[in-house]
């Protein structure tokens, strides 16, 4: 495996596959939000949309659209900063998978800021909310998809785009391979865990997306533990397309 991570991984995970799930997948879901606790999967998306926010005036009003959503765990973090910074925020959770959405609505059934909708990334509207955030989302997609990808993500914001996303390395493919046989026995957590790191991005990857895409401003920086956030900014049409590493 340590000599093939190089090259982004192509079989697809369990999760892709859309006609199986059950409690199974129900169970899976809940093992990952331990997981993204223990990596501290949260931390990129937030850091990303504090950034977005920070740019585009601080407003005080703010609405968030996390598509593929899985339970949408990492949006705690989320409502816990608005709460502190007097924001009204509002965030619609989309995922495909039913069971992911009756998770998420479990999770947040208490929270009246929280919209759970089963939909996907195509058939929402443009310009449906001010940021739209992917986590653990796009190294679904292989490298020829994910400028059309992106690039939906972008068209169905107002303000950016927020991408939170696995740094491909030996050393967190380790971690989540040990982490994933300790904690679960669960097959999607001990088969996609490993193979989502194997998927995942290099700074290469995040400049030949940079380059295909036809958007004003791109950052992108790694972030710990072992994940990359890219922030995108809503493309103005008179503006040329540059990317800034972070």
């Amino acid at each position: 495996m340590f000599k093939k991570i190089g090259q982004r991984a192509k079989e697809p995970e369990l999760m892709d596959d859309f006609s199986i799930g059950g409690t199974e997948l129900r169970e899976a879901l809940q093992h990952l939000r331990l997981l993204n606790r223990i990596f501290g999967a949260a931390v990129p998306t937030l850091y990303g949309v504090k950034r977005l926010w920070l740019e585009k005036g601080k407003q005080r009003t703010l609405s968030i659209l996390d598509i593929g959503s899985g339970s949408g765990d990492v949006n705690r973090h989320l409502l816990h900063w608005a709460d502190s910074n007097q924001i009204d925020l509002t965030i619609t959770l989309i995922d495909i998978t039913e069971e992911a959405c009756e998770e998420a609505r479990q999770y947040f059934h208490h929270e009246p800021r929280v919209k759970v909708i089963r939909d996907d990334l195509f058939s929402i509207p443009e310009a449906c909310a001010d940021i739209i955030t992917g986590t653990q989302f796009v190294h679904h997609f292989a490298a020829n998809e994910l400028p059309r990808v992106v690039d939906r993500m972008l068209k169905a914001s107002r303000l950016g785009v927020v991408i939170n996303d696995i740094h491909r390395h030996w050393i967190p493919w380790a971690a989540v391979w040990l982490a994933t046989r300790v904690l679960s026995k669960n097959r999607y957590i001990l088969n996609d865990g490993p193979l989502s790191v194997a998927k995942g991005f290099r700074s290469a990857d995040w400049q030949h997306l940079g380059k295909a895409l036809n958007t004003p401003e791109m950052f992108y920086a790694w972030r710990p533990l072992f994940r990359y956030v890219v922030v995108l900014n809503k493309p103005r049409s008179d503006s040329n397309i540059g990317v800034e590493q972070g």
